[in-house]
């Protein structure tokens, strides 16, 4: 039983992709795997309306600008808005804006897929490069459909600088699907699909072409008409190649140094102003914009099998048996089809996803049963670190004990 917060946050940063990081002449030791049991006896306990308040209560500060909470479920619920919508006028933070959501797309792409495997459309065992024909090298093995939504296809990440100057300077770079794909595959598979798992975007790039070739439409329409018009999330939107954030929102800002282009004075340190950027290099990934209360219906549509029928929604909460793709190898996997599964204090289980872009820091979770739902937005100054967790880790365990 997961009982605290340090506990809990071992386990939150496996819930973000972290940044590459560089090669070490000397090995380090490998930690021991970590396991963490459920208690099947766990009881979601009333809302914690104090705790919520003092998770987000001192905003602006040095790690985050602005935040929007929504808690829901059987148990109560509590909106909580702190900040400032933007440096410049500090105007007060609202709780009716729009966010880039990152990753939490990859909850909308894996359900649109399920929706076509429930048409019979697609199977989940069906290979890849028969949809896709051309797409991977001849030398790479059978990948199944299944294997990108649970991130166990071995499928590589583009070679490409992941510097904060290189995303600056490329900020506005537009990206094609297969431009991204074409990029990624010019290194060899990571591992023997289904053996391991690493969590990347290609795999929902790839699973965003094939919904595509299935459906003889775009990505954008599909996931419009087949979940953000039926679920009622009228404030959502996929936004294509344009730049901007329609409509009310906060501005997103990311800590730099002294001297960086554009940087703005902010407290003792530097930031620069990320809000407005092409995602066309997460795409299918990570280009969602939407609202908390947009993303509390689909979380409630999605757990009920209104989105997904249920005799297919199994894969969005089963993690697959295998370990991680790390330099140790004995990390028990995390990542279901589409979201992760956490055990939380008190041992909770949750389900949902996590999701950032500079300058915006989102989350959705939710217990299976929907006795407690959490949708966040936190304009965070550092959302793309390795290990940055410190302000949503708050907001999570607040939410849940």
């Amino acid at each position: 039983m997961l009982k605290t917060a340090a506990a809990c946050l071992a386990l939150a940063t496996v819930l973000v992709a972290a940044p590459a990081q560089a090669a070490t002449p000397t090995p380090r030791p490998c930690p021991a795997p970590t396991v963490v049991e459920p208690d099947p006896d766990a009881v979601i306990p009333p809302v914690n309306e104090a705790a919520l308040g003092r998770a987000i209560g001192d905003l602006p500060a040095a790690d985050a600008t602005a935040a929007v909470v929504r808690v829901g479920g059987t148990k109560g619920s509590w909106r909580g808005v702190s900040g400032v919508a933007d440096l410049k006028t500090r105007r007060p933070a609202a709780e009716h804006v729009r966010f880039r959501a990152g990753s939490v797309t990859k909850m909308f792409t894996t359900a649109v897929v399920l929706q076509l495997v429930a048409e019979g459309r697609l199977s989940l065992d069906d290979a890849v490069q028969d949809h896709l024909p051309g797409l991977l090298p001849a030398s790479y093995p059978r990948i199944q459909v299944g294997q990108l939504l649970n991130h166990t296809s071995g499928l590589p990440a583009p070679g490409l600088p992941d510097d904060l100057e290189y995303v600056y300077e490329t900020r506005f770079k537009r990206w094609t699907p297969r431009e991204y794909v074409a990029q990624a595959v010019r290194d060899p598979i990571e591992f023997t699909p289904g053996t391991r798992q690493h969590y990347l975007n290609i795999n929902t790039f790839v699973a965003g072409l094939l919904i595509e070739q299935v459906t003889g439409r775009t990505y954008e329409h599909e996931v419009t008409s087949r979940i953000l018009r039926p679920v009622g999330m009228r404030d959502s939107y996929l936004p294509g190649a344009s730049t901007t954030l329609r409509g009310p929102h906060h501005r997103g800002y990311q800590s730099v140094p002294a001297g960086f282009e554009n940087a703005i004075g902010y407290g003792d340190g530097y930031v620069v102003d990320m809000t407005r950027t092409s995602v066309t290099s997460t795409w299918a990934s990570g280009d969602l914009i939407s609202t908390a209360a947009d993303l509390e219906k689909f979380v409630k549509a999605l757990f009920s099998g209104e989105v997904v029928p249920p005799a297919r929604l199994e894969p969005m909460f089963t993690v697959p048996d295998v370990t991680m793709f790390d330099e140790c190898g004995n990390q028990p996997a995390t990542y279901t089809s589409g979201m992760s599964r956490m055990v939380l204090p008190g041992g909770i289980v949750g389900y949902g996803k996590t999701g950032s872009r500079y300058g915006y820091a989102s989350g959705v979770g939710a217990t299976r049963d929907l006795s407690r739902t959490l949708v966040y937005s936190v304009n965070s100054t550092d959302a793309k670190a390795s290990g940055q967790n410190g302000r949503t880790l708050g907001i999570v365990v607040a939410s849940f004990s």
